[in-house]
């Protein structure tokens, strides 16, 4: 089974004073506005840093969620956010990490099989897969 989801970008101008769009196929972002002062400062707007690191949350949720079922366990709330930090490197710029932190309320779970489930999510996670970057994961668990 394959399952295709689809984003679209607009982009008009030079990179500085230029600008676009991003919108996707669900409609959930229609037509937001992006470019260089959204990514590189602080206007009003998205880039891609911040889609990744909704895109990652949402998705190590998710696969926590999955992991934990199939264990037998159904946490109370999953509130995951994911830092992506985007470095100058040579020739241009690079993804160079992403830090997840996670707050789980999960009563009843042994710790030692909480830790194994979690770590086991966090490389499991499909968009985890997909980045070369590093992942680092930093959790806190509440009964």
């Amino acid at each position: 089974m394959t399952i295709h989801k689809k984003g679209q970008a607009h982009w008009e101008g030079n990179i500085k004073e230029g600008k676009g769009t991003i919108s996707t196929e669900s409609g959930a972002l229609d037509k937001q506005p992006y470019g260089f002062n959204t990514r590189f400062e602080g206007k009003p707007g998205t880039n891609p840093e911040e889609l990744i690191g909704a895109a990652h949350a949402a998705c190590f949720s998710m696969a926590l969620s999955l992991m934990l079922t199939e264990a037998g366990h159904v946490a109370k709330s999953i509130d995951t956010e994911a830092n992506v930090s985007l470095d100058k490197v040579d020739g241009g710029f690079a993804i160079s990490k992403v830090a997840l932190q996670s707050k789980v309320k999960l009563p009843g779970i042994d710790k030692a099989k909480f830790d194994e489930i979690i770590q086991k999510a966090k490389a499991g996670c499909p968009v985890s897969k997909l980045l070369k970057a590093e992942i680092t994961l930093d959790y806190q668990l509440e009964n």
